[in-house]
């Protein structure tokens, strides 16, 4: 999935300074030349985990969307049941197994990975990840202390067209939701 063009990087980082650290994320502000060969600076945030989604799809076709307040936008989101995979200590599949018993309660015995991609790659490395899960069995939801969660199952047609028409705004969740509907021809 990575492009292995061979490009040269235009940049130069002249040295690196931290300037925030926290369980989630790290800032950094780096001293850099830039392309045309002036100095300059660039803020850069890590993140500590990697952005994992799932789209769960039923038999008949319907999918699961989770709705909670967004404390950083300070409003309402609809997106695809998602989290954080810790890096170098749980794999992307086993994060994505997680977190969709924890947020919809079902469980799936096929996974498919639909793609990958970078949620903002002008200001952070994170790198995010979007599966496919089938074969579905409903149990029991298992959220997080920070999690007021509402969820609606809805027809996959109708969470690709809230996608469409701006009413699911999440990245993750919009990209994830295009790339299954041209996978499907939808």
């Amino acid at each position: 999935m990575k492009d292995n063009t061979k490009e040269k990087n235009p940049w130069t980082r002249l040295g690196s300074t931290p300037v925030y650290d926290n369980p989630w994320i790290a800032v950094r502000e780096d001293k850099v030349l830039k392309p045309n060969g002036e100095p300059g600076i660039y803020g850069v945030v890590s993140f500590k985990n990697k952005a994992i989604g799932i789209i769960p799809l039923s038999e008949e076709g319907d999918t699961w969307l989770v709705g909670q307040y967004r404390y950083t936008l300070d409003e309402y989101s609809w997106e695809i049941p998602m989290g954080g995979s810790p890096i170098g200590k749980e794999d992307i599949l086993s994060t994505a197994k997680r977190e969709l018993q924890e947020e919809t309660g079902l469980t799936a015995t096929k996974w498919e990975l639909l793609g990958r991609l970078h949620t903002s790659n002008s200001v952070t490395d994170e790198e995010g990840f979007v599966f496919l899960a089938t074969g579905l069995r409903q149990g029991k939801t298992n959220f997080e202390d920070t999690e007021v969660l509402k969820i609606k199952r809805l027809p996959l047609s109708e969470a690709i067209e809230w996608a469409m028409s701006g009413r699911i705004t999440d990245a993750i969740s919009v990209a994830g939701l295009l790339i299954l509907a041209r996978k499907l021809g939808i």
